[in-house]
């Protein structure tokens, strides 16, 4: 089974999108992990976004990416230049390494409406991202 990784800067919000819908593609062929550089728990508008295309992230926790030392990494994601610029070191002897920096709902101030549409845009883009991923690398 492959351990995949998914960092980004707090692991509140794009982390944990592209967590759920990796483990929902996945179906149990791949163990799913996401951590950040940074904690700072779930974000709401991810939880409810990601509720609205059937996803449960609710019970995900922010995890810091020391809590995973040790893990022989099969593949590292990398979901903001935040991240991947700020990362730690991370051990492993045969992760691949992929990056796709996808802008932060979190950052959108203004209405409801438009608040709901940047987290809807996210989503949608990190849900393609992980398709392609899980395609591509066979998994």
């Amino acid at each position: 089974m492959k351990n995949i990784l998914v960092l980004c800067t707090g692991n509140s919000c794009r982390s944990q999108m592209a967590h759920g819908y990796l483990e929902k593609l996945a179906n149990g062929r791949a163990k799913i992990y996401s951590a950040g550089i940074e904690t700072h728990g779930l974000n709401p508008g991810a939880v409810g976004i990601m509720g609205e295309d059937g996803i449960d992230i609710s019970t995900h926790t922010s995890n810091h990416v020391d809590e995973y030392s040790g893990i022989e990494w099969d593949f590292i994601i990398t979901v903001c230049d935040h991240a991947k610029e700020n990362c730690p070191f991370i051990p492993s002897k045969n992760a691949k390494r992929i990056h796709h920096n996808f802008f932060d709902p979190s950052k959108v101030e203004g209405s409801e409406e438009e608040k709901h549409a940047a987290f809807l845009k996210a989503r949608n883009q990190i849900k393609e991202f992980c398709k392609s991923f899980l395609k591509n690398e066979r998994i």
